[in-house]
């Protein structure tokens, strides 16, 4: 570079520049060579470079003019063709697989909700009587509720159980008569049984 040709004319080692220019030796060197890698950023060496013509009595405006030039661009990691092969992208076809999962899902769920129902217990709740209570006639109320399609039976008398799963029925009891029974089955046969106990005061 004509930084080396100045400074051999004025037969300035590296180390006397350095000491006019406050420039490192070493960063002069770099710019003698191109060594670019070994420089700092270019705004940088436009600074250096003029400092050194300076003193070496070159024309600033020259050297820096051959420093642009010579100065390599910054190379930029630009993919002409970007690997899109792994990126997501939503499509319609995505969307039927998620809407047909959805509908299985969904589908499935119903018929495992369905099929526990139908191999449990029905359910069995029993208001009227309560435990204990006390009957002073001869007929007693029995009011409770279980599965709309189960079969409800109060000491083995079918009993009629209305699309909500209520039921009532009157049986008769006697002095001896200690204890209801009232048993709810299923469709699949499964059996629910509640016993209450009563205690008779008739007249």
């Amino acid at each position: 570079m004509v930084l080396r040709e100045g400074r051999a004319k004025k037969r300035y080692s590296l180390a006397h520049l350095e000491e006019l220019t406050k420039i490192k030796k070493d960063f002069i060197e770099g710019l003698e060579k191109e060594d670019w890698a070994s420089l700092p950023e270019f705004p940088v060496l436009v600074g250096f470079v003029k400092s050194v013509s300076k003193f070496l009595d070159i024309d600033e405006r020259g050297t820096v003019a051959l420093l642009r030039r010579d100065y390599p661009p910054k190379k930029l990691s630009i993919n002409p063709k970007p690997d899109v092969a792994n990126r997501f992208v939503w499509s319609p076809k995505l969307t039927f697989i998620a809407g047909a999962i959805v509908i299985i899902a969904i589908l499935l769920g119903y018929l495992g909700f369905q099929y526990v129902r139908f191999i449990s217990p029905p359910p069995l709740d029993v208001s009227t009587p309560q435990e204990n209570q006390i009957a002073k006639e001869r007929t007693l109320k029995v009011i409770g509720k279980t599965s709309s399609d189960a079969v409800v039976k109060v000491n083995n008398q079918p009993v009629l159980v209305n699309d909500e799963g209520g039921f009532e029925a009157e049986i008769g009891i006697f002095e001896g008569t200690t204890e209801i029974t009232i048993q709810a089955v299923s469709r699949a046969g499964k059996e629910t049984i509640l016993r209450r106990k009563i205690k008779p005061e008739l007249d």
